[in-house]
């Protein structure tokens, strides 16, 4: 059965725009007959239960309903067996580099800003043994690539053309990267329809690339637009009241709907009013005292 899906990450409380996204998720899910389950993506070592559970709670205190709840850090078995599937069919190699080596490493002409240089891609069993004596820490493991770039199509921004460099998959402290266990789970969950926010947008299509090289379904994507403060950054406890515990469950979503160009006060009439393709593609600025009326 489909689903979408809402996957927060319990490092610090939702704030105004983590529970827009969330509403958005659930009314795309909603609207089209899918399930709606939510993910608690924890497998950072920034992150804690109870933040987990109280983001929990302020969903359910806005009116969110869902089919289920999953930990990542309950998954481990489902990580290691993609990694073990990767590896056996040649595709991941050892990475030695810190951000300091990437940022600092020659590239070819044609080489896309920010992808990685390939720099560990093609070394001998002794370059690789030296390497590992010299850092004296596990190393990455890395995607071994046959692209550039892979396009996505997006129900918001239309088909989308990102980079597919050699991408980490599983950090060096042994953790799952989030690119690799994104992908992982929403196929485990029959998960075919992700919804977040667009600052997510560029790293889509390395998933999507995964995806099918794992194969896997290529979800359908929505990336909505981001909730900002003033100076155009994302919010934070500096910007005043931003956690639901702050602004209180009936004016968040006052604020929500306002700023979606709706008259509804609670989920259930958002769905009644829900339109994709009314969906603003702008910002929506944030103040405490927003109305909705500044998100264009």
């Amino acid at each position: 059965m489909t689903a979408g899906r809402f996957a927060p990450s319990p490092s610090a409380d939702l704030h105004i725009g983590n529970l827009r996204t969330a509403v958005l998720a659930w009314l795309f899910a909603r609207s089209t007959g899918r399930r709606f389950l939510i993910r608690v993506d924890d497998l950072d070592d920034r992150t804690s239960v109870d933040i987990g559970r109280r983001q929990l709670a302020d969903l359910e205190a806005i009116g969110l309903t869902w089919d289920a709840v999953e930990w990542q850090s309950e998954q481990p078995d489902r990580y290691s067996s993609a990694l073990e599937e990767l590896a056996s069919r040649g595709l991941l190699y050892e990475c030695y580099c810190s951000r300091k080596d990437i940022a600092q490493a020659p590239r070819a002409p044609h080489a896309p800003q920010g992808a990685y240089p390939g720099t560990c891609r093609d070394l001998t069993d002794a370059e690789r043994a030296a390497r590992r004596a010299e850092i004296g820490r596990a190393p990455a493991l890395r995607l071994r690539t046959d692209a550039i770039v892979h396009t996505i199509g997006d129900l918001l921004h239309g088909d989308y053309t990102g980079i597919v460099d050699d991408f980490v998959v599983r950090r060096g402290d042994g953790v799952p990267a989030y690119n690799l266990a994104v992908v992982v789970d929403d196929s485990a969950q029959g998960i075919d329809q992700v919804v977040r926010g667009d600052d997510l947008l560029p790293s889509s299509p390395r998933q999507a690339y995964l995806a099918r090289m794992l194969g896997f379904p290529e979800p359908t994507y929505a990336h909505v637009a981001l909730v900002l403060n003033e100076d155009g950054a994302r919010l934070a406890k500096r910007d005043g009241a931003v956690t639901l515990a702050e602004v209180g469950a009936q004016r968040a979503l006052a604020q929500i709907s306002a700023s979606l160009g709706w008259r509804a006060r609670d989920v259930e009439g958002m769905l009644a009013e829900f339109d994709p393709a009314g969906l603003p593609r702008r910002p929506w600025i944030y103040t405490p005292e927003a109305s909705g009326s500044d998100d264009g």
